[in-house]
């Protein structure tokens, strides 16, 4: 196996690694086990959680203002050790990345891309702990859910690097498919986005703040405070955990992921739309799967609305928006890749 095969096979291996964690970190949020383990990294003084009854009194005695509960400290530390394992794999991947390239005397291996990783991933530890010693403070959250994302997405962008695959499109695809490149970039830009709101929907519990659907309060714009609600001068100190904001800011919050929603689904129709029309095979399975994710995710969002945000349909809406990024990742990666052949004669 050469150094290629291996490295592909390692950034696969581990972009489903991050995605798992990805998926553990909003189960263990959706838990409102965040703040499971007051401590970190261990948990109350352990290196996994205490379990037993005098582990237990041990650990309410160094910690006497949060009591030990067992269905919020083992997704906690579960999630620690996927993220920590990740970590490790990452940072294999950059030494080897490095080795290799030194090895072959060639500046074609993404080293300063498995290098930004892993700088990545001790930033990501670091908000880590500070979720933890922060209290839950909102903005530390998403900025975690983020650093999440990104390490996900330039696992793929990874992945995409050492493949070999690309696509070989005649001129006058070619340069239909290049025109798209803005529509693109902005679909790229407003499911970040989109995922941005989320995070902060999540953080500032404002994911129940409309109980009905499609309407909010039984009202198309009910009353709301935009200005508490994205304030991201909110005081470092109290504990987050349950959200310390008012009903109308939270009202806010949850319509402001909604309106983005429907942007999102505007400009993601009109880009598969525009795909499909290139008539290329290829082209139209790609278009096929945006808008397929985007339909799902778009029924999970509202199924979480309308049956009062069940775990699994939670967090299976935070997994597939993982999915659809890395969609419009794959989309961008093949747009600047893409190759020119010549027409048959």
């Amino acid at each position: 196996m050469n150094a290629k095969t291996l490295g592909f096979r390692c950034a696969v291996g581990a972009t489903f690694l991050c995605l798992l964690v990805v998926v553990l970190g909003a189960f263990t949020r959706l838990m409102d086990a965040g703040l499971g383990c007051p401590d970190w990294p261990g948990c109350y003084g352990h290196l996994t959680w205490p379990t037993t009854e005098a582990h237990v009194q041990a650990a309410e005695a160094l910690f006497p203002e949060s009591p030990v509960e067992h269905d919020k400290t083992w997704p906690e530390m579960v999630h620690r050790y996927f993220a920590g394992t990740l970590g490790l794999v990452i940072l294999g991947l950059a030494i080897a990345t490095q080795r290799w390239a030194m090895r072959e005397r060639t500046l074609s291996w993404p080293r300063w891309h498995t290098l930004g990783l892993l700088l990545l991933v001790i930033v990501q530890a670091a908000f880590g702990m500070w979720t933890v010693t922060l209290k839950l403070w909102p903005q530390v959250v998403t900025a975690h859910l983020l650093g999440g994302f990104a390490t996900l997405s330039l696992l793929w962008l990874l992945v995409q690097r050492f493949s070999t695959w690309r696509w070989r499109l005649s001129p006058l695809v070619l340069a239909g498919l290049q025109q798209l490149r803005p529509l693109v970039y902005l679909a790229l830009v407003l499911v970040t986005g989109q995922i941005a709101l989320g995070g902060w929907v999540s953080a500032n519990y404002a994911a129940l703040a409309c109980v009905d659907f499609p309407r909010c309060h039984n009202e198309w714009w009910p009353e709301m405070d935009f200005v508490h609600a994205f304030n991201l001068a909110q005081t470092v100190g109290p504990n987050y955990l349950g959200g310390l904001l008012e009903g109308e800011a939270r009202t806010a919050i949850h319509v402001s992921h909604r309106i983005g929603a429907l942007l999102v689904t505007l400009v993601l129709g009109i880009l598969c739309w525009r795909l499909w029309r290139l008539g290329v095979t290829l082209i139209r399975r790609q278009a096929l799967v945006i808008a397929l994710v985007l339909v799902l995710q778009l029924i999970l969002g509202a199924s979480n609305i309308l049956f009062s945000l069940p775990l699994a349909v939670a967090v299976t809406h935070n997994a597939v928006g993982a999915l659809l990024l890395l969609t419009l990742i794959f989309l961008t990666h093949r747009l600047e890749t893409a190759q020119s052949e010549r027409p048959d004669k």
